[in-house]
C-alpha cells in the first residue's frame, strides 16, 4: 500500500480546513524565524564567546 495523490489532497484538505490558511502561514513564519536564530547562533565564532567570559572572569576576580 502507498500513498496516492488523493490520500495526500485530502489530507491538505482537511489541515487547511481545521486550521486556516492564516494560521498555517504564522506558523510557518516562526518556524523560519526559529531556523535564521538558529543559524545566526551556530555562526556565532567560539573564539568571540570564549573573550567574553574571559572578560568576565577577570572582573569579578578584582
Amino acid at each position: 500500500m502507498s500513498i496516492g495523490f488523493w490520500q495526500i489532497a485530502i489530507v491538505v484538505v482537511l489541515v487547511v480546513l481545521l486550521f486556516g490558511r492564516g494560521k498555517i502561514s504564522a506558523l510557518m513564519g516562526d518556524v523560519a524565524k526559529g531556523i535564521k536564530s538558529f543559524k545566526k547562533g551556530m555562526s556565532d565564532s567560539p573564539e568571540t564567546n570564549s573573550k567574553d567570559s574571559d572578560d568576565q572572569n577577570d572582573s569579578t576576580k578584582s
